[in-house]
């Protein structure tokens, strides 16, 4: 009663009513369009696209646009769709998240907005979790679109320029989050139009919504190039911090993941290097490389956040489980985990173009998503993404059933009784899925399966060439298989003959995630499709997710509990307590992405003005103009400067210097001999003004007298770009040092937020006006080089 109260005041009860409308207007088309040709089927697409272009919303054509997609659908592919898909698709239209339990097909569910969106010509894309899926999904669905006289494509990693701008020129393409978003910033570091991919961002239908926006958002997208920075040191420092202990050379933070180097460890690396002070500046670089060091020895564990295969660090992905081909931890962090290993260390990168996933989806006009794991972030979606949640009903009755979750005070014997339910459930004949956290975990429990002599499947980082074969047998009778989370998501295991009988597929949970959502996938993977099934978490307080609590309140619940003779705790309430602890390291999450977000987001403003002077760029027909604003900007920025110098003698005295020392570089460039320097007061204000606004109109005049045909032109732009970029490129690296120090100035009792702005924005300035002066240095000296000629 309660729970459908709350569902009455959010709304939900009312959204499901105007849905079952919806899908009751479907289907009294449906006997009207089976009647019809396949050739009056097709000339649909042409009268939709008609009304979309004359104003007609995408609400206004839906109804009968999905009962022709449900057609052509039972044509081609041989299936319909069922009343719930209909309600996920609309609710994706309206670009909202459909929160639909796994099984429910949501594959042919994105066939209906997708078709809707794509119509009007300026490209859908659809985005999965993995580029196996992205590829299954547009095999497909291909049939079914371009019977519907719609154009379909596939970004996917490798694909030459030309190849991907006919992925993005169709009307549906389908891809992974990550593809599209490193092709955004691809297409910001291209240094010709013609090399350009994407269009406009315009729909993006997002699969396992959940993962991409919130699970990733942590995780920027970075493009990296090769850094100077040596590599020696790393092997060296290695050596040195590896013996250094917590407490003593330093303090680490779980719960947040912050080393703090102590007085001890700060001797112990000034002795070993034979550096009077590793705090002074000229030894950031060497501080930065121990900080990562040290970093890689403490946070970053074998066989959970990587694996070592064939003499290469291999990141492994905390909410898949599965390899991230070709990423790279950056700052150095990759190649203190390569020391750390003893793997053949491969050279440092550093940044070159970054985007948080976050303001990537932000950029599209439309968004929409589906998962099974909507919910329990419902309230981050809208902060976020102004995105709303709609939960859908399923297609058939739910008959899994979901078993109290076990809670044991150590992990010896929680490792007992998981052992014991495996047994209990094998000898009844049911397959059996257990679920761990991690590749290191995974192994553990697989020797404590052999010690009794239990024969097992183990599917993990190390052994996804063989997914297929092992997920085909998964459901088989008798059947056990050990997971990573790579059994979680999207994967699909089809019970086999005589299972259901017995009950379905049994699944054990061995940890609980920091978010309730991956253990809701886990959990998804049992009673799909009406199937039975049956799932239980069974847990200790000695389990990684209560490293993270706090300790005194962990401390006050651990004197308190009763245990059987088993170590089950019996009270206080074991399972109140745990999720309540699951609830506050969510919590924590959340804060550390709102963070994020809140320092990207003056980030992601500097990037967009600096990729709208790159696009004006490489878009523009004549480069007079951006290199007209580029005088007028430094001109006007230089005389601000000016009065400004009153306020500090020294800086004043430093700066009136630079601002003379470039007049006389720009009077040697335009050849405006007209300034007598050994006569210019410098503490004269107004004349070093007026000497400023002499040199710039000469320049201004030379700009204006230029023939707008003149070949120097296309040596200007590449000129201009390439600024752009190498200014852009040392600016982030700025940011980067400077984010660094960012929790640290909150003890300051000052916004953090607000300092980190004021300061951004400086740098970002400073920057701009050095792109500024060399911009025009350069086109002079080329004017110069001309004329010459």
């Amino acid at each position: 009663m309660l729970q459908s109260i709350k569902k009455m005041i959010s709304g939900e009860v009312i959204e499901l009513k105007q849905l079952k409308k919806i899908v009751s207007k479907i289907n009294s088309l449906e006997e009207l369009f089976t009647n019809k040709t396949d050739s009056e089927l097709q000339t649909y697409t042409i009268n939709f696209r008609e009304q979309l272009n004359n104003g007609v919303s995408p609400e206004e054509i839906m109804i009968e646009a999905f009962a022709v997609v449900r057609e052509a659908s039972k044509r081609v592919l041989g299936m319909r769709h069922y009343d719930s898909q209909l309600m996920g698709g609309a609710v994706l239209t309206q670009s909202q998240i459909a929160q639909m339990q796994t099984g429910e097909g949501k594959t042919l569910v994105a066939t209906l907005p997708a078709y809707v969106m794509a119509l009007h010509g300026k490209g859908t894309h659809v985005i999965t979790a993995n580029e196996y899926l992205a590829s299954r999904d547009y095999e497909q669905m291909k049939p079914l679109f371009e019977f519907l006289g719609l154009s379909i494509g596939l970004n996917i990693s490798g694909l030459e320029s030309d190849e991907k701008q006919a992925a993005y020129n169709c009307d549906i393409t389908y891809g992974t989050g990550t593809e599209f978003g490193f092709d955004y910033l691809r297409d910001h570091m291209v240094k010709s139009e013609d090399q350009l991919v994407q269009r406009p961002l315009f729909y993006a239908l997002i699969d396992e919504v959940d993962s991409i926006l919130i699970d990733e958002a942590r995780t920027p997208l970075i493009i990296a190039g090769k850094s100077n920075a040596s590599l020696n040191l790393f092997p060296i420092m290695q050596l040195v911090i590896e013996s250094f202990q917590d407490s003593e050379e330093y303090n680490y933070y779980p719960e947040t993941k912050q080393i703090v180097l102590l007085d001890k460890g700060a001797d112990r690396l000034e002795a070993a290097f034979g550096i009077k002070n590793v705090y002074e500046s000229e030894h950031r670089e060497f501080m930065h490389i121990a900080m990562q060091t040290l970093r890689a020895k403490v946070v970053m564990r074998k066989d959970v956040d990587y694996i070592v295969k064939d003499d290469k660090i291999m990141i492994v992905d905390p909410y898949t489980g599965r390899i991230m081909e070709g990423r790279t931890y950056s700052d150095g962090l990759h190649q203190a985990i390569e020391a750390k290993e003893k793997v053949s260390l491969k050279e440092e990168n550093n940044t070159q173009a970054s985007v948080m996933i976050q303001h990537y989806f932000r950029l599209y006009k439309h968004v929409s998503g589906m998962t099974g794991s909507a919910v329990p972030s419902r309230d981050e979606f809208w902060e976020t993404y102004n995105l709303r949640v709609t939960e859908i009903p399923t297609n058939k009755p739910n008959r899994r059933i979901d078993l109290e979750t076990l809670v044991y005070s150590t992990y010896e014997d929680k490792m007992k009784k998981i052992v014991e339910e495996t047994i209990k459930q094998h000898e009844i004949g049911k397959p059996v899925l257990i679920g761990t956290t991690s590749i290191e975990q995974s192994e553990k429990l697989s020797s404590y399966l052999k010690e009794q002599q239990i024969e097992h499947s183990i599917l993990n980082a190390k052994t996804e060439e063989d997914e297929a074969g092992i997920i085909s047998k998964a459901g088989q009778l008798n059947k056990i298989m050990l997971a990573t989370n790579m059994a979680g998501r999207g994967t699909d295991i089809i019970l086999g003959e005589g299972v259901a009988e017995l009950g379905g597929l049994h699944i054990i949970g061995t940890e609980l995630h920091s978010s309730a959502r991956i253990d809701m996938q886990l959990r998804g993977r049992g009673g799909r499709q009406g199937d039975p099934g049956s799932t239980q978490f069974i847990i200790s307080l000695e389990d990684e997710l209560f490293y993270y609590y706090d300790e005194d309140e962990f401390a006050k619940y651990k004197g308190k509990i009763k245990t059987n003779s088993s170590g089950l705790i019996l009270s206080p309430n074991p399972t109140k307590f745990v999720y309540n602890v699951q609830n506050v390291i969510e919590g924590i999450h959340f804060s550390s992405r709102s963070h994020l977000l809140k320092l990207d987001d003056i980030n992601n403003d500097q990037q967009k003005v600096m990729y709208n002077y790159r696009e004006k760029a490489l878009k523009v027909e004549n480069m007079q103009s951006l290199i007209e604003n580029a005088l007028q900007e430094r001109f006007y920025g230089l005389v601000e400067d000016i009065p400004e110098l009153n306020n500090d003698e020294v800086n004043s005295s430093s700066t009136l210097s630079e601002i003379v020392d470039e007049i006389k570089i720009m009077c040697m460039l335009t050849s405006n001999n007209e300034i007598d320097f050994a006569s210019l007061d410098t503490e004269n204000k107004d004349q070093v003004t007026k000497s400023l606004e002499n040199v710039y109109n000469t320049a201004l005049d030379i700009l204006t007298n230029t023939d707008p045909n003149d070949d120097c032109w296309e040596d200007i732009q590449s000129i201009y770009i390439e600024a752009l970029d190498r200014s852009w490129i040392t600016h982030l690296d700025n940011l980067h040092h400077l984010r660094e120090g960012i929790s640290i100035r909150g003890y300051s009792q000052e916004d953090p937020y607000r300092l980190y702005s004021f300061d951004a924005l400086h740098l970002f300035n400073v920057m701009l006006h050095s792109f500024f002066r060399d911009v025009i240095r350069y086109y002079l000296q080329v004017k110069a080089t001309k004329n010459e000629q």
